[in-house]
């Protein structure tokens, strides 16, 4: 429920993907009136009005419904679409939060669209995956104004653990995509160095088990190791085409403010091959199958 001095608010969310399910859900533990509008995948929406959510037949429907409008999309170029497709149902006061991971240009670009309507525009992305969102334990890295990170603060609190105000709307993408050019590095790190243990006759139960006890251990290598080590190599539940968006957006922040380095070409390079070799939609891990693996 919501917390004693906190305003139970209306809430439009559009996106209940493999994310945005469990933060959907985690703002209606919270108190908060949940609209819902199916983008694609009609079952998370099903579920969750099960709960208690309410379905908005159209997208006028759920801007007239809403204080709060929250999106869990795919690229920037979703999240301007489906923005332009609220605008004309959206008044001054309403607030417009992007939770996915998209370009800072194009953020700062919507922002200040939606501004000159005094409708206020925050980016949200988050860190962590699916099991994160369902259990509020992700993080938030926030632009946006002072006075409206006060208000929106609270509502993030219900699906994030930590939570972060970076500056202006733009710089929680920026920050996003610098934590996610981290690990986008990892993945294609553990990918390359596995798919040599495994041409060298290395084990690699074995060589994860004793990594295990050294610096090279992290959050990626259990993620893409554990399930891979069974012969399931969906364990790391994050696409290669949104993972190579994301570092593709990365590299253009890094080409502005001239840091654009081989380092940043070769893990874009990496995303982009298994994309061109039509692995787009398959997890991440899917970079340890040796189906997969010649891919950098």
């Amino acid at each position: 429920m919501t917390r004693q001095g906190e305003r139970q608010m209306r809430i439009g969310f559009i996106g209940v993907g493999m994310m945005g399910e469990g933060v959907a859900r985690n703002l209606m533990k919270g108190g908060h009136e949940l609209w819902l509008h199916a983008h694609r995948n009609r079952a998370p929406l099903e579920r969750l009005v099960s709960e208690g959510a309410h379905e908005a037949r159209s997208l006028a429907e759920l801007a007239g419904k809403s204080e709060i409008v929250m999106l869990c999309l795919t690229t920037s170029k979703v999240v301007g679409a489906t923005v332009e497709a609220l605008l004309p149902n959206l008044s001054a006061g309403q607030i417009v939060i992007d939770t996915g991971t998209s370009d800072p240009v194009e953020t700062r670009k919507l922002a200040h669209r939606l501004s000159e309507r005094g409708i206020a525009f925050v980016d949200a992305p988050m860190t962590g995956g699916p099991e994160q969102a369902a259990r509020a334990a992700v993080g938030a890295l926030i632009g946006a104004d002072p006075e409206t990170y006060k208000t929106v603060a609270p509502v993030i609190s219900c699906y994030a653990a930590r939570q972060r105000r970076f500056g202006p709307p733009g710089a929680g993408q920026t920050a996003k995509l610098i934590s996610n050019y981290v690990i986008t590095g990892m993945i294609a790190l553990v990918a390359e160095a596995f798919g040599t243990a495994r041409r060298a006759g290395i084990d690699w139960a074995d060589l994860y088990d004793v990594m295990q006890a050294g610096s090279g251990n992290s959050g990626v290598l259990k993620k893409m190791m554990e399930a891979a080590l069974a012969g399931d190599f969906d364990g790391y539940r994050w696409s290669l085409a949104n993972a190579g968006k994301d570092i593709a957006y990365y590299a253009e922040l890094a080409e502005s403010l001239d840091r654009l380095t081989p380092l940043t070409e070769a893990v874009r390079e990496v995303f982009a091959a298994a994309a061109a070799g039509g692995h787009g939609g398959r997890n991440v891990s899917h970079l340890l199958d040796p189906a997969v693996d010649d891919v950098s």
